[in-house]
C-alpha cells in the first residue's frame, strides 16, 4: 500500500473517529472489526477521494440509523410461504465459494419476475443477504443503489453467463458509461461459462445454471437450485434471521409485515446509463428480439 493511500486511510479514520454515537455503533457492524479495509472499500469506491469517501460512509451510516438495518437480521419475512414466493421470484443465492475461499453468488438477471410479493419484501430480502454475508459468512472466512452506495467494492467479480444476443448491443452502449475499476471487473463468458468458471472454484461450488456443457440457462436443473428456498444457503440464512428475532424478542411472536426501507436516489452516472440501456432496449422491442435468460455470478471481497 502506498504512501498517499496510506495516509488517505488515516486521515478518514480520524475524521470518523468524531462521528456521533449512533452511527459510531452503526459503523462497527458495517466494519465487523476490520475498520481499516472498510475505509479502504469506501475509499476506492470514491477514487480515494478523502472527502468524497467521508461524506459517502456518513450517508451510508445515516441510511442505516435512519432504517434501523442493523436490526434487519431480526426481521424474518413470515409466513414461509411468503419468503418461499420471494425466493421464487427474486433469484439470487450462494453457491459456494472460490478456490481463494470467496463467496460466489450467483444472481438470475433476466428470470426474476419480483411480481409475487411487495417491493418491499424483495428489497428487506436484498438487504439481509447482504448484511448476512458481512457479518456471518465473510466474518467466518475471515476475509443495485443500495449496494453502490451503502455496500461498495464487495465484489471481485462479476462474471455474465448465458447472455443473449441483445446483451452484447446493449453492453457495448453501458460499457463506455460505466467506471474503468467497474469495467475491470465484469467479463462476460460464453454460454454457460462452465469450462472458464471451473477454472477458479470447484464444480461443487458452480451455480446449477453453469453445470451444463451446452449455453442455455438450466432452471429446472437436476443439480442444486442455488435459487431455491430449499438451498442450504437459504435455510442457513432464514433460520439464522429467525434466531436472532427469538433473541431480540424472546417474548414476542414474530410479527407479520414487510421491512420498510428508504431508497436512496441514483447517482447521475446511474441515471445516465439507464436511458441509454432504455433508449437500445427500445430499438429491440420494435424488431422483436428481446430475450430473458441473462444469469450473472459474482465472487464477493472484503
Amino acid at each position: 500500500m502506498g504512501i498517499v493511500s496510506q495516509e488517505a486511510i488515516l486521515e478518514l479514520q480520524a475524521l470518523m473517529d468524531s462521528v456521533e454515537e449512533p452511527l459510531n455503533i452503526t459503523f462497527q457492524n458495517v466494519h465487523q472489526g476490520f475498520r481499516a479495509e472498510t475505509l479502504v472499500r469506501f475509499l476506492k469506491a470514491r477514487d480515494w477521494n478523502v472527502a468524497k469517501a467521508h461524506k459517502m460512509l456518513v450517508d451510508c451510516l445515516h441510511w442505516r440509523v435512519q432504517n434501523t438495518i442493523d436490526d434487519i437480521l431480526a426481521k424474518p419475512i413470515v409466513p414461509i410461504e411468503l419468503y418461499g414466493a420471494v425466493r421464487d421470484s427474486q433469484l439470487i443465492g450462494m453457491s459456494g465459494y472460490s478456490r481463494e475461499g470467496l463467496p460466489v453468488f450467483a444472481i438470475g438477471v433476466g428470470l426474476s419476475t419480483f411480481d409475487k410479493a411487495s417491493v418491499h419484501y424483495y428489497v428487506q430480502s436484498h438487504i439481509q443477504i447482504n448484511e448476512y454475508r458481512d457479518r456471518v459468512i465473510l466474518l467466518l472466512t475471515i476475509i443495485s443503489t443500495i449496494d453502490d452506495l451503502n455496500y461498495p467494492e464487495k465484489t471481485n467479480t462479476y462474471y455474465i453467463v448465458n447472455a443473449p444476443y441483445i446483451f452484447s448491443a446493449c453492453w457495448k452502449v453501458v460499457k463506455p458509461l460505466l467506471q474503468e475499476r467497474t469495467r475491470k471487473k465484469i467479463q462476460v463468458l460464453p454460454g454457460c461459462g462452465r469450462d472458464e468458471l471451473l477454472k477458479i472454484m470447484d464444480i461443487a461450488s458452480l451455480p446449477h445454471f453453469c453445470r451444463k456443457d451446452g449455453s442455455g440457462s438450466s432452471r429446472n436443473s437436476e443439480n442444486e437450485n442455488c435459487f431455491s428456498l430449499d438451498h442450504p444457503f437459504h435455510q442457513q440464512l432464514y433460520n439464522y434471521i429467525k434466531q436472532q428475532s427469538l433473541i431480540t424478542e424472546p417474548a414476542q411472536p414474530i410479527k407479520q409485515g414487510s421491512f420498510h426501507v428508504d431508497l436512496p436516489e441514483p447517482a447521475a452516472e446511474e441515471t445516465e446509463i439507464a436511458k441509454s440501456l432504455e433508449s437500445e432496449l427500445q430499438k429491440f422491442e420494435k424488431g422483436n428480439m428481446l430475450s430473458k435468460s441473462t444469469d450473472g455470478i459474482k465472487i464477493d471481497d472484503d
